[in-house]
């Protein structure tokens, strides 16, 4: 696995200060601008009592790293640019060095000479730099930081301890320490990103958060705010590319189109629907640099919204499984999404390669994306943000790149963190600190299928219409079909439950635990860990026999092949 970072990922994250964290115990400092690069050789130098070779006549990489000291005080940027990519070729295949500190801090300086990040730390891997040593992951991960690349920083640790870095406990330690960093900068980040009253609605407390009016109500106000979100370009004229985007529908393969002075070689639709459609595009037409194209007639900016306020208000780990936005290009007939794109399928298509054989998702896979998706509407919940569309359609598989222990199933360590699905599609997104604490909604997602009890029978709804979806998901991968319930009397009044029956060999207690309380929650009876305790039951219930999480281990290698 090499590190394939993004640059785009720099604009998505630059809102955020650079900072400059120090927690090597040493206290080198390697997060430098060309006037410190002298100061930093000299660092280097006085910590060669670090090293596994000490400096002496036979020491080359010492004595070579005294003459460079000589040499970069006179040494403009460039020159010493010339001198470190000199130093890297004569030292990179000697074995020696291979896991020398001292030799590993040199291509980090000699990184910050230059802006091709991927392709410096595609060669660092290829020469094996302290591939297996902490020291590697954490300066890479601290300099990463330093130019504002949280997601990459946050990646390159997982990669690292992954790959059982030694000494493992600092690297550990290192990536707690970043964490802790994150949610500081985050949890600051929310308390300021909008003023309280200044982008409400009216203090209504029924409104239909979908319709054109409240929409471009918001949109209105939100506009100075658009303005700073990083990514976004908007312009007054119509899209007016060499290529039609119309064009694309019907015959898009290989097709060129060019955005901000980049150029997309399209792929292929991924997905459409009535007013959008998802194209997979390589960028300047490498295939190691994929996206996915939202083309959107007419144009929808609130959605590059949603998209910015998830990276402000969820944290690590739990980001990765929202989707990411590069950019968008606002037009003034239509607008284009730049976002990751995620190769596995969905769930949909999960449920689908059971159906075509005749069978059904068996139980202990259905509990484990069930704990994914319960987690998904806590995280998003707890943010005062609503998806809106929660469907199959909607929630893109991924797959950890190591082998998944049992062991560290329960707290989604190691590459279970990895593993799960992501949630895209935030066209129907709702924002709630937009609206007045007291809101409800009256409006009607009007998606067959999918629309709750509440829009079912016309009463308000909050978080309703995420929790039905997941029921319908759950109740798909049960049965194979569509969720139909059946309203009931009850000594406290009506009471909602699926009209289909559970076969005897289930989980059954756990299965109506869950039904029963997302489909008779209301607003008034809505607590915050009503999705937490219901994740809770089901993770109990896998962690309790071994041979469980064994099973679904398998279960989940056997589905990524059949969908790939």
């Amino acid at each position: 696995m090499t590190f394939n970072f993004k640059n785009s990922s720099k604009q998505r994250f630059a809102r955020f200060p650079a900072y400059s964290p120090n927690p090597i115990e040493d206290g080198a400092s390697l997060i430098a601008t060309s006037g410190e690069r002298t100061k930093e050789m000299a660092i280097i130098l006085s910590e060669s009592g670090h090293a596994s070779t000490a400096a002496c006549p036979e020491d080359e990489l010492g004595n070579w790293l005294r003459s460079m000291e000589l040499k970069s005080g006179t040494s403009s940027s460039q020159d010493l640019g010339k001198l470190l990519s000199d130093g890297i070729s004569m030292f990179k295949d000697n074995p020696r060095y291979q896991n020398d500190p001292r030799f590993l801090k040199l291509w980090i300086v000699y990184l910050d000479t230059l802006k091709d990040f991927e392709s410096i730390t595609r060669e660092m891997e290829e020469s094996k730099v302290c591939s297996g040593n902490s020291f590697f992951y954490e300066l890479y991960a601290l300099y990463l930081e330093s130019k504002g690349l949280l997601h990459e920083a946050s990646m390159v640790y997982k990669i690292g301890i992954a790959r059982n870095g030694e000494p493992l406990s600092r690297l550990k330690k290192a990536q707690a320490s970043f964490l802790s960093r994150m949610s500081s900068i985050i949890n600051g980040a929310s308390t300021r990103e909008i003023d309280d009253d200044k982008y409400r609605t009216s203090a209504t407390d029924k409104i239909n958060p979908w319709s054109s009016s409240t929409l471009k109500d918001l949109l209105e106000k939100l506009n100075p705010q658009f303005m700073k979100y990083d990514g976004y370009i908007s312009s007054t004229k119509p899209y007016s590319g060499k290529v039609s985007l119309s064009s694309l529908r019907n015959n898009s393969r290989n097709k060129i189109i060019e955005i901000g002075g980049k150029k997309y070689q399209i792929k292929g639709c991924a997905g459409q629907g009535g007013f959008a459609q998802v194209y997979k595009a390589y960028i300047n037409s490498s295939p190691d640099d994929v996206v996915a194209l939202k083309v959107q007639k007419p144009a929808f900016p609130f959605e590059f919204h949603m998209y910015r306020i998830l990276d402000l208000r969820i944290a690590e780990p739990e980001r990765s499984a929202f989707g990411f936005a590069h950019k968008m290009h606002v037009f003034h007939d239509c607008s284009i999404l730049i976002c990751d794109y995620l190769s596995h399928g969905t769930l949909q298509d999960a449920v689908n390669s059971y159906l075509v054989m005749g069978k059904f998702m068996e139980e202990v896979l259905c509990i484990y994306f069930t704990i994914e998706m319960l987690r998904m509407l806590e995280t998003l919940h707890s943010a005062h943000i609503i998806h809106g569309d929660f469907k199959a359609d909607n929630l893109l598989i991924r797959y950890a790149s190591d082998n998944l222990s049992e062991e560290d199933f329960l707290g989604r360590g190691g590459p279970w963190s990895s593993q799960g699905l992501c949630l895209v599609d935030w066209g129907r997104g709702i924002d709630l600190k937009l609206f007045p604490d007291n809101v409800e909604f009256t409006g009607d997602c009007r998606t067959s299928g999918f629309r709750c009890v509440e829009m079912q029978e016309n009463r308000p709804w909050i978080y309703q219409v995420d929790m039905y979806g997941l029921c319908v998901i759950v109740h798909m991968m049960l049965h194979g079909s569509y969720m139909e319930i059946v309203k009931k009397n009850s000594p406290d009044g009506c009471f909602y439950q699926p009209k289909s029956s559970f076969k005897r060999y289930w989980k059954i207690d756990l299965w109506e635990n869950l039904f029963s309380k997302l489909l008779n929650t209301g607003h008034a009876n809505y607590h915050p860990n009503l999705l937490k305790d219901i994740r809770k039951s089901f993770e109990d219930y896998l962690c309790s026999e071994p041979q469980l999480i064994r099973k679904l281990k398998d279960l989940l290698v056997k589905l990524r092949t059949s969908l790939c």
